[in-house]
């Protein structure tokens, strides 16, 4: 019905503008013009009862702003968020399954799912660097998960998706053998020897586990206290999740999405040692940037494209470049890797935006040394000269990566994303 109004109440009045111009009686005019009214009014009257309807339906679903996200989600275990805009035709047909979603889990304390108007709420939807709508992340204790919810947008996958996301992912071992098992699992595992389950400790581990449920690599032993969280929570991630990643197909919208430049190394698939010499780099140089930049390696053979717009080819491997989702910033010399501060100079380069500013302007000039004077048989030399422009000018390119992104055009309710 709502469908039927709303072509009829836009198709009729054009129709009626073309009779106007047409030799047609002034009572057929005056009768369609009527016609239209009505159905207006009619369309009117739907839109406001879809919307009392929707509203009731939604009840179930927390309408977030930037007075509450924090309070709401700050204390709940999972919460499934849906940010939106009202006017994308894809956000207002998940919202009814949303809605239905949600209260299968009504009255579980546990749960929340809500929603965010990302036009009215355009401090959280910068917060969270949403590019798409409608767009569900997942929160852990008050924290976002890397990895935004990416499966089907149905009601049973919703609620299969939340159900697995409540299992406690704390196996209890009681002998050697089962430790035996898990040592040998493709996933890793974090081992903590807890001698009371009711204690607050117990608690808190289990919320880290929860945190870093996908994740997790390594055998380490934590060699401080249990008792600070966040000092755990930081020993973990750093653990868990590794400094310098592989880029693939598979992976680079999910990287794109994190909002950070990349800064990748793109070799030879039979040359891995220089992905040792370069994290090897990166973890002494770099360590400190690892929250405004992505460290990254990539097959030059898979990622053959990115590599042409810098003018290079297979043969000129290894090559090192920076991603800024604008250009693509060639390391001019990949000799220089293991020069103590140059990977980290092109790094703040970067930041500082002098790459960029080079890209339009061309290279910083480097000021001539002092002139000197110098006199010979009563002739004065002076040997002041202009500014000597820098010979060192990194290559520049559009950048590859932004195209990676997704594209608001792709996506639906209908099956899994990518």
């Amino acid at each position: 019905l709502g469908s039927l109004l709303y072509v009829l109440h836009f198709c009729l009045p054009c129709l009626n503008i073309f009779w106007c111009f047409s030799v047609v009686y002034l009572p057929k005019q005056i009768f369609l013009w009527f016609i239209c009214t009505v159905l207006h009014m009619l369309y009117a009257v739907y839109l406001q009862i879809f919307s009392l309807y929707f509203f009731i339906a939604n009840a179930k679903v927390v309408v977030l702003n930037k007075e509450n996200f924090d309070k709401v989600i700050g204390v709940t275990e999972i919460a499934l968020v849906n940010f939106h805009a009202d006017w994308c035709r894809f956000s207002q047909m998940l919202a009814p399954v949303f809605s239905e979603a949600a209260s299968r889990f009504e009255g579980d304390p546990r749960v929340v799912f809500g929603t965010v108007d990302c036009d009215k709420e355009s401090d959280l939807a910068s917060r969270f660097h949403i590019n798409k709508y409608p767009t569900l992340k997942i929160f852990r204790n008050g924290e976002v998960a890397r990895r935004e919810y990416r499966g089907a947008r149905s009601v049973n996958a919703f609620v299969q998706y939340i159900t697995d996301q409540l299992a406690d992912v704390i196996q209890i071992v009681t002998n050697e053998e089962s430790v035996r098992e898990l040592l040998v699992a493709k996933k890793a595992n974090i081992f903590v020897q807890v001698h009371d389950t009711a204690s607050p400790l117990w608690h808190s581990i289990k919320k880290l586990a929860s945190s870093f449920r996908e994740d997790c690599a390594n055998t380490e032993e934590y060699p401080d206290s249990l008792d600070n969280l966040d000092a755990v929570h930081s020993w973990v991630s750093n653990k868990c999740l590794p400094l310098v990643r592989e880029i693939t197909f598979e992976n680079a919208e999910e990287l794109t999405e994190e909002g950070l430049p990349f800064l990748i190394l793109f070799y030879k698939p039979n040359d891995k040692d220089i992905i040792k010499v370069y994290t090897d780099q990166v973890m002494q140089q770099l360590l400190d940037q690892k929250s405004s930049i992505n460290f990254l390696y990539a097959d030059g053979n898979t990622f053959a494209h990115p590599l042409q717009h810098l003018g290079k080819s297979i043969k000129d491997l290894p090559v090192l470049a920076i991603d800024s989702f604008r250009h693509m910033y060639l390391f001019p010399n990949i000799k220089d890797l293991t020069v103590p501060g140059k990977l980290k100079q092109f790094v703040l380069d970067l930041h500082s935006g002098k790459l960029h500013r080079e890209f339009h302007d061309g290279p910083d000039p480097v000021p001539a040394a002092s002139p000197v004077v110098v006199q010979d048989n009563n002739i004065v030399f002076d040997t002041s000269s202009k500014p000597i422009e820098n010979p060192t000018v990194t290559p520049v390119a559009e950048s590859v990566f932004i195209k990676l992104k997704p594209s608001q055009s792709r996506y639906t309710v209908l099956r899994d994303e990518l």
